[in-house]
């Protein structure tokens, strides 16, 4: 299944807009019912994608949930997924088959997490807590607030609730305060109705003046001197520098060695990530993630035939795709103050130029969406290839968000 179809993430927010993890499926053909046998490849390859046999699990404390059927119950390739952070789906009609309700228990009993679709809360049994971790609901029509109150009434402390979906920023907080834990839906793509546009604050505004002295190729002396301006941002590229994962080997304390350790290249990278992570528009952690890995995976997606070099430009592209949303002002004003190539500015504004489709395409892996596949063969990229960059651009985004 990774090799001719496409894998869709949804974020798993918490009531504080924190990604809590992801719920990853395969892009839905109405025409071609996915079987227990792919959502077993969707365990196995994503089993062998994000599960290191030397670190680890490389999405650190996310959980990923995955649909499940019954008859996978006992697949192997469960047993190369950390327990803590796994959690399958099944439908509730499901669960009163005998030997399905004593397959989840064993999961369980292992730490797996089970969640419960498509059943009545009020009815599913007062040993729900036994077989499950997890309940899904499902609101329909326009009074969200009204059913999110019936399922807090029932709830039971041992399980939690997922809702879905939840589509305005009104329900969501009606759903918040009734004590529903986990929310479904692209609500962080949304703007909280009333929230003033900001624009930069001091922190970026320093940012931006870096990036652009970076691109101009000014002497490190008076990059340096910019950085000292802001104490917190001269320890976050110490602390950045002196990381195990940047892997130095030994402890650099003045911020024009960091400089000169680092390159033009990946500084410019660095601050860009700063740029989002500086946000104070009040918007959601959620979108600031999702602005990381769409970076990174436009810069996969295009490595292959664009080459490496290309690479910083995709990135940026990727990140700052969303940067309109995260400073609170419309795009063309962020290009206005923001000193980018013709190419990235060009993939911005209208998905076009060298970039464009690249960016489309990672935006596309975001949704349930027919344009994946016409645009990953516009591009001759693979499904395989577009999957395993997918998953690796996730796991990559945790050691810059966390």
């Amino acid at each position: 299944m990774h090799q001719t179809n496409f894998i869709v993430r949804e974020p798993l927010l918490d009531p504080k807009q924190r990604v809590i993890g992801y719920e990853l499926s395969w892009k839905h053909d109405e025409n071609q019912p996915v079987t227990g046998a792919d959502l077993e490849s969707l365990i196995g390859f994503v089993a062998e994608n994000v599960n290191d046999e030397e670190t680890g699990w490389l999405l650190r404390d996310k959980i990923l949930f995955l649909d499940a059927v019954p008859d996978m119950l006992s697949t192997d390739a469960l047993y190369s997924m950390p327990p803590e952070r796994t959690v399958l789906t099944l439908k509730a009609a499901d669960m009163a088959d005998p030997d399905t309700l004593a397959a989840v228990q064993g999961l369980r009993a292992g730490g797996v997490g089970i969640s419960v679709r498509d059943g009545d809360l009020g009815h599913l049994g007062k040993n729900l807590g036994i077989s499950a971790s997890y309940i899904e609901v499902r609101f329909s029509g326009a009074d969200v607030a009204a059913q999110a109150r019936t399922y807090a009434a029932v709830k039971q402390s041992t399980v939690r609730m997922v809702g879905r979906p939840v589509t305005t920023w009104a329900d969501f907080d009606a759903c918040a305060a009734l004590g529903l834990d986990a929310f479904v839906g692209k609500l962080h793509l949304t703007p909280r109705p009333g929230m003033p546009v900001k624009g930069m604050n001091p922190a970026q505004t320093i940012i931006l003046q870096l990036m652009q002295m970076v691109t101009a190729n000014e002497d490190i002396p008076k990059i340096e001197s910019v950085l000292k301006r802001d104490p917190a941002l001269s320890y976050k590229l110490l602390r950045f520098i002196n990381s195990a994962g940047f892997g130095s080997g030994r402890e650099i304390q003045s911020l024009r060695q960091a400089i000169t350790l680092l390159g033009y290249a990946p500084l410019y990278r660095w601050l860009t990530l700063l740029l989002a992570t500086a946000s104070t528009s009040g918007y959601s952690p959620v979108l600031m993630e999702t602005a990381v890995v769409r970076g990174r995976l436009a810069e996969l997606l295009g490595a292959k035939a664009l080459g490496r070099g290309e690479g910083e430009n995709l990135f940026v592209a990727g990140m700052f795709s969303l940067l309109d949303r995260l400073l609170g002002l419309p795009m063309k004003e962020v290009l206005d103050t923001i000193q980018l190539p013709d190419e990235v500015v060009r993939a911005l504004l209208t998905r076009g130029g060298k970039y464009g489709p690249y960016l489309a395409l990672a935006e596309a892996c975001e949704l349930n969406s027919n344009l994946v596949a016409g645009l990953a063969r516009s591009l001759a990229i693979t499904p395989l290839e577009v999957n395993k960059a997918h998953l690796s651009a996730l796991a990559w985004a945790q050691n810059v968000t966390t």
